[in-house]
């Protein structure tokens, strides 16, 4: 068992991302946080998608010359950097709403925000 979890390490730290990240999304009533485990859950799911994609021995699929083998799709690759893209904006647009947010009410507690919205 141990040695299972020594060579899929990469699954291993794809489990404890997620699983912070979420606890975090669920578990805080600060806004800041929730967006926090957000991008602890995001950056969990691009480990996943790059562990899942390695090939042992694997080499490019652009080969120079003759070659032969396992080749390593780039297609993972490339959905991770479009997903961090959008991460990035997701997260400043978060962010600017939780300036706006803070601005407006004075809290970033979700149940503060909630009695303050119920009440107008």
């Amino acid at each position: 068992m141990i040695d299972l979890l020594a060579t899929r390490y990469a699954y291993v730290l794809f489990a404890l991302l997620v699983g912070t990240g979420l606890y975090m999304v669920v578990s805080s009533p600060n806004l800041v946080k929730k967006v926090i485990g957000l991008n602890l859950f995001q950056t969990g799911l691009f480990l996943f998608f790059i562990a899942s994609a390695y090939v042992e021995g694997g080499s490019t699929a652009v080969i120079h010359g003759e070659g032969g083998g396992p080749y390593v799709s780039p297609l993972p690759q490339v959905l991770v950097l479009t997903a961090i893209v959008v991460g990035v904006a997701l997260t400043a647009v978060a962010l600017a709403l939780i300036v706006r947010i803070y601005s407006e009410y004075g809290t970033l507690r979700e149940d503060v925000l909630r009695e303050v919205r119920a009440d107008e």
